[in-house]
């Protein structure tokens, strides 16, 4: 199999599990009270990362600011979110996890992960293992083409325990 061939099965596969992911998102599985995939997504980012303005948000996911400044003024108003006063002493207000924030991104990862552990429960430890191994590399791959990594949180990888 070529790169071509591998990037149609690749896209078609990404659809497929990009679908299921929205069919078993927490919002769709628990109704009103879970977050939007993109304030979970966002949230997510504040939580490995720390502060946040929008300036940083556009650089990290490569969006207009009229995007970010939405999003997070949704989360503002929800109280997810509170604005802070730049520490590294910078004129822009930076964004910050409240501990609602926390404490609704949790549980919503939870859900998921619950899901998901059902999903590979039956898989075989070395399977699972290098499945892991292959998507980290994938998206580190992704995130070195686009010059956009994702930060990931030090107590999440290798297998730890995520609490």
């Amino acid at each position: 199999m070529d790169a071509e061939q591998a990037g149609e099965r690749l896209e078609r596969e990404l659809l497929i599990l990009t679908r299921h992911r929205e069919m078993t998102a927490p919002r769709r599985l628990h109704g009103g009270d879970a977050l939007d995939r993109s304030a979970y997504v966002l949230l997510n980012r504040l939580e490995v990362q720390g502060p946040m303005s929008v300036a940083d948000f556009v650089d990290a996911f490569g969006l207009a600011a009229s995007t970010f400044t939405r999003q997070t003024a949704a989360l503002l108003k929800d109280g997810l979110v509170e604005r802070m006063l730049d520490p590294a002493g910078g004129v822009a207000r930076k964004f910050r996890v409240t501990q609602k924030g926390r404490d609704r991104v949790a549980a919503d990862r939870d859900r998921v992960v619950t899901g998901l552990a059902d999903v590979v429960a039956d898989w075989p430890a070395e399977r699972l293992s290098r499945f892991l191994d292959d998507l980290q590399q994938f998206n580190t791959d992704i995130e070195r083409l686009t010059g956009r990594p994702w930060p990931r949180h030090p107590s999440r990888e290798a297998g730890s325990p995520s609490r």
